[in-house]
């Protein structure tokens, strides 16, 4: 699906989340301020000019298969919701889920693992259980038809499948993240794109470390090497 680009939206957007993001970095700290660009996310979201077209609904889980990658922020975010939102019991099963989840990804090519379909270890009854803290992979991924995100977790060899999303939604949910990261960035922390069981089994091994490593400006999980996100909308 080709879409034509509003330059002036998405140069606004980057701009206001840019500025936003370094006062809050600055003022709080990345996960503090991660907390606060997530409310300027859905709501960012939710002003598009076509977000009355979404399919998406609550219960509706197919997405919640699909390869998620996230930032080492985001990780710590949603550990220290975890933490303090759910009992001791649901925080050693959920561990476990991870631990199991993050082995089978290590043993996977890129290629399977875009192919493979898994449930997130978050989703319970098809829900999110962390959905305030949710990544910004999860915020952005919409379709309006959601026939095809179920074609995609039924048949997850074909690659070939073209999505149908609501282009000023694309283009405003891409334009915060990348207003976001490249503040981040700009701040000296990481911003390199983890698989999401992989990132969060390393830093539940070493919690300390891993949150040490990165309010330090280096990578905080030792034996992951992470994805350098190209920019889509930032201006050189």
């Amino acid at each position: 699906m080709e879409i034509s680009i509003d330059f002036a939206t998405v140069r606004r957007l980057l701009k206001e989340e840019y500025a936003q993001a370094r006062a809050g970095i600055a003022q709080a700290g990345p996960v503090a301020a991660l907390a606060g660009s997530q409310v300027r996310h859905d709501d960012c979201l939710a002003a598009a000019s076509d977000a009355q077209t979404l399919a998406c609904r609550d219960g509706c889980a197919w997405c919640c298969h699909f390869t998620v990658d996230v930032r080492a922020v985001e990780v710590f975010g949603i550990l220290d919701f975890v933490t303090h939102h759910f009992s001791p019991a649901r925080q050693a099963a959920l561990r476990d889920e991870i631990e199991i989840n993050s082995r089978e990804v290590a043993l996977l090519s890129e290629e399977q693992r875009m192919r493979r379909t898994a449930k997130c270890p978050f989703l319970e009854m098809g829900r999110c259980t962390i959905y305030s803290v949710r990544p910004q992979t999860c915020r952005n991924y919409h379709a309006t038809d959601a026939a095809g995100c179920r074609q995609s977790f039924e048949e997850p060899g074909n690659l070939d499948i073209d999505p149908e999303f609501a282009p000023m939604v694309y283009q405003s949910g891409g334009a915060h993240v990348e207003g976001f990261s490249a503040a981040m960035q700009d701040a000296g922390f990481d911003t390199a794109a983890y698989e999401l069981n992989q990132a969060l089994a390393a830093a539940l091994r070493q919690p300390e470390e891993s949150r040490r490593r990165f309010a330090d400006g280096l990578k905080p999980f030792t034996k992951l090497s992470g994805e350098a996100v190209p920019a889509e909308f930032a201006e050189d």
